[in-house]
């Protein structure tokens, strides 16, 4: 999608100074949308992204807020209204991975998994939904995963949390979709980012030679598909999850 589809429009994407949310960022920035880059850490990598941006010439900042908190949210989602307008387009990109068996996995670590997950998204979704009603439009994406809906035996907390994001999406939909707001979900496979870091490279590599697709997929293509459903290509589309995995999802 090369043509200005999102010109005139402010975009929020949570966790966007890498991998997934940077990829979605610059495609919603190369298509004229106005872009909030949300970071928790990653401050120069945030920089980074905003420049790049920014050379495409539209107005970008980047914003750090921890948005598993409820301050957090709402300092971004304000921060955000005040430097660029009302959100238009949101992209609930901001979590962690785990890859904790059931033994290790305690109240401290399951809280930390859902609150970065699916907490996130909730708060963010809540700080900018009122303008959106009020405004009769709005489009929302939820990055979930391939374990919310194929879930495996290691990361539990993190299977449950990006399942929660699934039904989130679908129950939302259905309440905004009279005020023309629109809720979708993505639900990546094995995605070249640095998620990917902590897996044994033999794990991967098992992985990939069980995938229909045999290879890792590329965070700009999972962009593509996030914007095709903030998009009126999608305009009859709502409360569904798109899975980019390489067919994985498609076996036993």
């Amino acid at each position: 999608m090369s043509d200005k589809i999102f010109q005139g429009k402010t975009a929020l994407v949570t966790g966007a100074s890498r991998g997934i949310g940077k990829a979605c960022a610059l495609l919603l920035a190369q298509a004229g949308a106005d872009v909030a880059v949300n970071y928790r850490q990653s401050e120069s990598a945030a920089a980074e992204t905003v420049a790049e941006i920014q050379a495409l010439g539209v107005k970008s900042v980047s914003i750090q807020a921890d948005v598993s908190s409820p301050e957090g949210a709402e300092d971004l989602v304000q921060s955000t209204v005040e430097q660029l307008g009302p959100v238009d387009l949101l992209v609930n990109n901001a979590g962690i991975f785990d890859r904790i068996s059931h033994e290790e996995t305690d109240w401290a670590q399951w809280r930390q998994t859902m609150a970065s997950n699916l907490d996130s998204a909730f708060l963010v979704t809540w700080g900018v939904k009122e303008s959106m009603i009020q405004r009769e439009y709005g489009r929302i994406v939820n990055i979930s995963s391939i374990a919310g809906v194929r879930p495996r035996p290691m990361a539990i907390a993190y299977a449950a949390s990006k399942a929660g994001m699934i039904g989130f999406a679908r129950s939302l939909a259905q309440a905004l979709g009279p005020h023309n707001i629109r809720v979708n979900t993505v639900a990546p496979g094995l995605i070249a980012t640095d998620i990917l870091d902590g897996v044994a490279q033999q794990d991967l590599q098992d992985l990939i030679d069980a995938t229909p697709i045999p290879r890792i997929g590329k965070a700009e293509e999972i962009a593509e598909l996030v914007l095709f459903l903030l998009s009126d290509r999608s305009s009859f589309m709502t409360g569904q999850t798109l899975v980019a995995s390489g067919g994985r999802v498609t076996l036993p």
